[in-house]
């Protein structure tokens, strides 16, 4: 007699029909044409249900380009480094004809990770569980004790691509799946041009990366994007240190295709010493990248936020800190900087904790969102909308 399957198997990217109809039930009770005055956020229920999660993964950030190292991390062949987007394993590398490329980290053999640091550099690509071979351009090159196999076609054994490029100073990876509302978009299309000609004002290429910082935040992915994109609303009453030297009266906010910059004036007189003397210069620019990517930027300091989405309620942010001058004599001056960055992650952790304890109560199931302020957000849901309900479609 044949065996049923259990009950909880559900083929790979797929849903059984009766979650697809709910689920679609449930993004589509976000309207994204309301205008923002008349607009509400996104339901509690994107927040705390386990298939809006999952179809995020694959829709959100499997088709959007992601972060996946920096660029002097690769700079020389065979370079590499690991990351995880969207759930998927994925290595890039510099490979000796000096082009970088991505790939899925999965050994075409026994699907182990072939490569296991963070970052490094080596001659090939050598999985550690049967020893197959790759070159830093992806082709599988060898497998020991594999005489004798019929129909094995080596040249379609390779490591699996994924669509790379460079930005600046981050190298971003695409892995694709359908699911987009954007399917074809190339890195520069998809940040658009206004963005890269403000970029490249910046001046980024005088920064130099000191050091990386992770935070867990027990939160879906979207609270702690939420927080970050409200137009500076929390500001005054969560980090009064940070308020000491920002203009809130002339706090700007303003949108772009998929991103949103936030900014303001700076002000030294009353600010609090320990922060005025690390945040200096015209304004402060706070730029968000669709979906989980921030861009902090002052004068004579930068750090980036990458939002990491790790379960319906917790989330990893990791932090990566550059500075003009990141040599012995200016480390006392960058990690006052950073000390800074680190206590204002650190009030936001709690709010955020409880935001997403309030998410999940009977007493709340959306809300409204102040047309002062909270236009970047407002952008977010749209976004997020349209995506997944292309990937539903």
């Amino acid at each position: 007699m044949r065996k049923a399957r259990p009950r909880e198997f559900k083929s790979k990217g797929l849903l059984p029909i009766v979650d697809t109809l709910n689920l679609n039930q449930t993004v589509n009770r976000y309207d994204p044409s309301a205008r923002i005055e008349a607009a509400f956020t996104i339901p509690a229920q994107w927040y705390t249900e386990r298939q809006v999660y999952d179809l995020e993964t694959r829709t959100v950030l499997a088709n959007s380009w992601q972060i996946v190292g920096r660029a002097d991390q690769v700079r020389e062949p065979g370079q590499y480094a690991t990351a995880e987007i969207a759930g998927e394993p994925i290595v890039i590398v510099r490979g000796a004809d000096h082009v970088l490329r991505g790939f899925f980290n999965v050994c075409r053999h026994h699907a182990a990770a072939v490569m296991t640091e963070p970052e490094g550099k080596a001659g090939q690509l050598r999985c550690p569980y049967h020893g197959w071979t790759y070159s830093l351009e992806g082709e599988l090159k060898g497998t020991p004790d594999f005489a004798g196999v019929c129909h094995f076609d080596r040249s379609a054994n390779g490591l699996r691509p994924v669509d790379t490029a460079v930005w600046e100073k981050w190298v971003f990876v695409r892995l694709g799946s359908g699911y987009s509302t954007t399917p074809h978009l190339s890195l520069e299309n998809f940040l658009g041009f206004d963005l890269l000609n403000q970029f490249r004002s910046l001046g980024l290429g005088s920064l130099y990366w000191q050091e990386r910082h992770h935070w867990t935040l027990d939160c879906n992915w979207k609270v702690f994007v939420d927080n970050y994109l409200d137009g500076g609303y929390h500001v005054p009453y969560l980090h009064k240190g940070l308020d000491s030297v920002l203009d809130y009266n002339k706090y700007k906010i303003e949108n772009g295709g998929r991103y949103c910059l936030q900014s303001s004036p700076l002000t030294s007189e009353g600010a609090e010493p320990e922060t005025s003397a690390v945040r200096k210069g015209d304004r402060a620019l706070y730029y968000w990248i669709y979906p989980n990517f921030m861009i902090n930027w002052c004068e004579g300091a930068m750090d980036t936020n990458l939002v990491i989405p790790r379960g319906v309620d917790q989330t990893e942010v990791i932090f990566d800190f550059y500075f003009p001058d990141v040599s012995e004599a200016a480390r006392e001056r960058n990690r006052a900087s950073i000390a800074v960055s680190r206590r204002i992650q650190d009030e936001d952790i709690a709010i955020c904790k409880s935001v997403q304890r309030g998410l999940n109560s009977r007493a709340y199931d959306a809300g409204r969102l102040s047309v002062r302020r909270e236009a970047g957000e407002h952008l977010f849901h749209r976004l997020l909308h349209a995506d997944l309900n292309t990937g539903l479609a």
